[in-house]
């Protein structure tokens, strides 16, 4: 039982080992305890004094090697306890490694199946999901980390138990110190796959944001030119010089809007082309053609919302200043008016006072009037 090279196949084994192990050595101490009392009583042969039944020599030739055998056992109870214990450690962490992967491909599964959104909202959504992932990941690695730092330490024991011969077999062998390795490996590509996915998907995460954050700035845009384009069309020219004078004023303002967003007007083609450039890899996962004809149909759509734009601020501008011509005529027919106005009430007080004149009867008072005549 003791010389026994079986260090189990897998974690539950090895513990079931361990426990018979431990029965074995409960066995070992107490027939010790018998072992030293027969000992004990077979030494008193050996000092009799007088009639000898058998040669002292011989007796405690035997005690010697009773001893010598139970301590032979002792020692390969405690190496099998090593064994068994370094077999326990190094299957823990191989559990450990394959639930790590498992994670990671579980993560993996996750990034896979997930698109980039259909619209701004979505896509918000979904770099909010990513970053709770992110986090998750910097949690992992730093788990990861360590555990791999475990690994190479359990790598370099494992190497020299097989080299000194300490190693009786099984994982805890030559052969398990290969198979770390190689699980060690393989659970570095595989993080190394991983953070190369979650790179690549916040990457196209980006670009969809920046592409749907794009189309929603340019339906923000449309939206605005539409509630100028109603107040340029408006029909409200003023009823007198005051009121036109204050309406002017307003839709100078207008104006100064309009040229502040002339930049921003002309400045949607360049965006618009380089978002679409980059609009076709936004996504992967299942369905990548159906993904792509969705990527090229939005494309499309913000091409053509971009082009609508553009006319609809050309339609603003027009109609602007069409009205700002209006607003100025309206003004000045008003001051005409009130210049007219002037004139008639000074023509009319001109009226009252030539029919009430009076010719004076003092040569001082007829020069005032004639003078004022």
């Amino acid at each position: 039982l003791l010389v026994s090279k079986d260090l189990g196949k897998h974690l539950l084994e090895v513990e079931d080992l361990l426990q018979k192990q431990s029965l074995l050595e409960a066995d070992i101490s107490a027939q010790a305890e018998r072992v030293q009392a027969l000992n004990a009583a077979a030494l008193q042969f050996s000092e009799l004094e007088g009639y000898q039944p058998c040669d002292p020599q011989v007796i405690c030739n035997r005690v010697s090697h009773v001893r010598s055998c139970l301590e032979e056992l002792r020692e390969l109870a405690a190496a099998r306890r090593r064994d068994l214990e370094a077999s326990r450690q190094l299957w823990a962490f191989l559990q450990e490694l394959e639930e790590a992967e498992a994670w990671m491909r579980e993560k993996e599964q996750i990034l896979a199946s997930k698109g980039c959104g259909r619209d701004l909202g979505s896509a918000l959504a979904l770099s909010g999901q990513h970053r709770t992932m992110l986090g998750e990941l910097g949690g992992r690695r730093a788990l990861l980390h360590q555990a791999l730092q475990q690994g190479e330490r359990l790598q370099a024991l494992q190497r020299g138990a097989a080299a000194g011969g300490g190693g009786s077999g099984g994982a805890a062998g030559g052969g398990g110190a290969g198979r770390l390795r190689q699980r060690l490996r393989e659970v570095r590509q595989r993080w190394k796959k991983l953070e190369e996915l979650t790179g690549l998907h916040q990457r196209r995460l980006r670009r969809a944001l920046a592409f749907y954050q794009f189309a929603a700035d340019a339906d923000d845009l449309a939206a605005w030119l539409q509630d100028l384009y109603r107040l340029a069309s408006s029909d409200d020219f003023g009823h007198d010089d005051h009121s036109s004078l204050a309406l002017l004023r307003q839709h100078r303002g207008l104006l100064q809007q309009l040229e502040k967003q002339r930049g921003a007007v002309l400045a949607l083609r360049e965006q618009v082309a380089s978002l679409t450039a980059a609009a076709g890899g936004r996504c992967q996962g299942p369905g990548e053609e159906e993904r792509a004809a969705e990527a090229a149909a939005a494309a499309v759509d913000v091409q053509i919302r971009v082009v609508e734009v553009e006319q609809l601020y050309g339609e603003v501008v027009e109609v602007a200043l069409l009205r700002q011509q209006w607003l100025q005529d309206a003004l000045a027919v008003y001051k005409m008016f009130g210049e007219v106005h002037a004139c008639e009430v000074w023509v009319e007080e001109k009226e009252q006072w030539l029919r009430g004149m009076e010719v004076p009867e003092e040569l001082d008072e007829v020069e005032v009037v004639q003078h004022r005549w």
